[in-house]
């Protein structure tokens, strides 16, 4: 029965991640993610069931629009597919694996986050664009969670309830709006909003371990950048998308990290 769970999940979750390719889409040019109906951006023809199955239909179609043969981006293909992935593992890390410590309440926040985050990998990636109506939905939603919702990862530390995750917006916003400040543009308010809404997401003090992957992970790709781009040639880094990926890091880990670190002190 737990193995059909998860492949339930995982069919939903490939579902809901060609969602998250429309609003990844249409919110980086200010469009609606209601209407129009799914269509080609080449013909503008719409787009019938048969062509929208998710991961199947691209596959079947050979990653080309069925009326006037386009090119549909490779990106929906991997969306679908990762967010399928995202959606089983979080089942079976929550309520399989975790079931007495978290179940089916934090499989919920969880997957909310991960379509949240992964609509900001992918517009980041593509646009150099952190899209304000996402973050801005993902405050108000972080802050339902923390006021209406038990968050059993977070039951460990001295602050609770909304105090807990209002000391972590705090920690990530005024962290990167003095970061803004001191690197004169280097760091876009995209990221400043962000690490804000993170902060809302994982709680204090796991904001610093997520604040702290994702700078691990842009020095990587920094250093990655510098060695294979020509010598003085300067290319922005998409922040939004490692902070992105630490922050589902830290709401399945961030405990444990911070564990680990306390026994080694």
């Amino acid at each position: 029965m737990e193995v059909l769970y998860i492949i339930v999940f995982a069919l939903l979750g490939m579902a809901v991640g060609s969602f998250l390719n429309v609003c990844s889409d249409r919110l980086p040019r200010g469009e609606s993610i209601v209407k129009p109906p799914s269509h080609c951006d080449v013909c503008h023809r719409r787009l019938a069931v048969k062509d929208l199955i998710p991961v199947f239909s691209y596959l079947m179609l050979k990653g080309c629009c069925r009326y006037c043969g386009a090119p549909v981006p490779r990106r929906s293909l991997w969306v679908e597919l990762s967010t399928g992935i995202l959606f089983a593992f979080l089942y079976w890390w929550c309520v399989v694996l975790n079931g007495e410590q978290l179940g089916d309440v934090a499989f919920g926040i969880m997957a909310f986050y991960a379509c949240l985050f992964t609509i900001v990998f992918v517009v980041d990636l593509e646009h150099k664009l952190i899209p304000n109506k996402v973050v801005y939905t993902g405050m108000v939603v972080a802050l339902l969670f923390a006021l209406f919702l038990p968050q059993p990862w977070l039951t460990q530390w001295p602050f609770q309830g909304i105090a807990n995750f209002a000391i972590g917006g705090a920690v990530g916003f005024v962290a990167f709006f003095l970061l803004a400040i001191i690197s004169r543009g280097g760091m876009g308010w995209g990221d400043v909003k962000l690490a804000g809404l993170i902060g809302l997401a994982v709680g204090f003090p796991l904001v610093f371990v997520a604040l702290f992957i994702a700078a691990i992970m842009g020095g990587v790709a920094a250093l990655i950048l510098l060695i294979v781009k020509k010598k003085g040639r300067k290319e922005a880094i998409p922040f939004g998308t490692f902070l992105s990926i630490a922050t589902m890091i830290t709401l399945l880990w961030g405990s444990n990290i911070v564990g680990w670190y306390v026994g080694l002190m």
